[in-house]
């Protein structure tokens, strides 16, 4: 595989983990979660906002038992009544997020056909317009609804602790060092931080579009 190869010359750590991990599915993980549109999506980042992903699931299952079982849809989302998702485990903050993305890929000016023909910089202008969805959120959904290939997630906490193990860093890196740091992986950065969350926690766990750190920013 390209990607794979690109990535074992350009970073001796990464080709490490590489051979750690022969099997990796970077994508795997999306099985255990309900099928997701482009909405779908966002709805998952925006639930999973500073959340471990045990949590995120729990609340999606308790979602998804307002709608059969199913993610809603926009139309059931804002006809669904505010306190049912507070009670399945939504803040106001995150309700209103979605009702607002909702409302957005109901009258058009979001959607998921739309969202896939832009690139990934003018996803994240598109997105970040609606309050509460910052870069990390948007960069989750690129992975997730997308599968695009050159995307980090600087603001990570999870990320940022597998650098420092797996780099053996006596800190923490902070945004700016862990993007100076993945210029090297372009532009296949998407598979690297996949290789660095197994690192972290297995290969069939995720951060990135979910985490086990409280404190993501959206």
């Amino acid at each position: 595989m390209a990607a794979r190869e690109h990535l074992r010359r350009a970073d001796p750590v990464i080709a490490g983990l590489i051979d750690a991990h022969p099997d990796l599915d970077p994508r795997a993980w999306l099985a255990e979660l309900p099928p997701m549109d482009a909405f779908g999506a966002l709805l998952f980042q925006v639930v999973g906002q500073q959340l471990s992903l045990a949590a995120t699931r729990a609340i999606l299952d308790r979602v998804a038992a307002l709608f059969d079982g199913r993610l809603p849809t926009p139309r059931q989302l804002l006809d669904c009544e505010p306190g049912e998702l507070r009670r399945a485990g939504l803040s106001r903050r995150k309700i209103e997020t979605l009702r607002d993305l909702a409302a957005r890929f109901l009258d058009g000016r979001l959607s998921g056909k739309g969202l896939a023909g832009l690139a990934d910089d003018e996803i994240e202008s598109v997105l970040t317009e609606v309050k509460g969805v910052g870069p990390w959120t948007v960069h989750g959904f690129l992975i997730i609804a997308l599968d695009r290939p050159d995307v980090l997630l600087p603001g990570d906490v999870a990320l940022r602790r597998a650098v420092r193990q797996t780099y053996e860093l006596d800190h923490r890196p902070d945004e700016q060092e862990l993007l100076r740091l993945a210029a090297r992986w372009r532009p296949y950065r998407t598979l690297a931080v996949s290789y660095l969350f197994a690192s972290l926690f297995g290969p069939t766990e995720r951060a990135g579009a979910n985490r086990p750190s409280p404190a993501m920013p959206p």
